[in-house]
């Protein structure tokens, strides 16, 4: 399905390279895209970019090796999980989103609220996008939304499992990894050896990402073999 008449994806559409233009239109066209590709690629800014279209809430579920001493941390919760919605920031910022509109976070709610001299319930109709540990998934419903799984490489087998076997017919859902860039013991990924088990289904489209835009020195670090 081609992008919406009169969309330009936020000024992105001319400039996609063939490879991007297949990942963009796999994501109108499935329900479930699974994209391999190494940093740089424009991978998250364009999932982003397409749950706008889409129009409907954005789950943006991040997965940190660190998260399981979340807990031992200061701070809230949501303090906690903020630094690590900076992929998340950026693509919002690319598609001349404001952050601090768009994203759910209590304490900047409340906030917000204060400073505009607006009620909660006000800020809260500019909020599109809820960014979600998979800690807090066990027991919950993914529906009616556009999900996106960033750093998916990093997930196990069973994190994903537990994500998977939540979401509702009536979503969208955006797995980001790159087999590349693995920072858990290889072995325990499930970014691989999920896509194998979904490549068949003819609502999943595989698609891959090769041209990292940051420039010759992020181009050439990439090429480094690491053993």
């Amino acid at each position: 399905m081609p992008l919406p008449e009169n969309n330009l994806l936020f000024g992105l559409a001319p400039r996609l390279t063939t490879e991007q233009r297949e990942y963009v239109d796999a994501i109108f066209d499935y329900q479930l895209v699974m994209v391999n590709a190494k940093a740089g690629t424009g991978k998250t800014t364009l999932a982003v970019a397409c749950a706008k279209i889409l129009k409907k809430p954005l789950t943006y579920i991040f997965n940190p090796v660190q998260e399981s001493m979340m807990g031992f941390r200061p701070g809230t919760q949501s303090e906690k999980e903020s630094i690590y919605h900076q992929p998340l920031i950026d693509a919002l910022l690319e598609i001349n989103e404001n952050p601090v509109q768009c994203i759910y976070n209590e304490e900047v709610l409340a906030n917000e609220a204060i400073r505009r001299k607006v009620s909660v319930k006000r800020v809260m109709d500019s909020i599109w996008c809820y960014p979600k540990s998979p800690l807090f998934l066990r027991g919950t419903n993914l529906k009616d939304m556009t999900i996106i799984i960033d750093e998916c490489q990093n997930f196990t087998a069973m994190e994903l499992r537990k994500i998977f076997t939540r979401v509702h017919d009536s979503c969208k859902v955006i797995c980001i990894g790159h087999s590349g860039q693995i920072d858990i013991p290889s072995s325990k990924s499930g970014f691989v050896p999920y896509m194998e088990h979904f490549k068949d289904q003819p609502y999943c489209k595989i698609v891959t990402l090769t041209k990292n835009f940051r420039g010759e020195l992020a181009n050439w670090a990439d090429t480094f073999q690491v053993v």
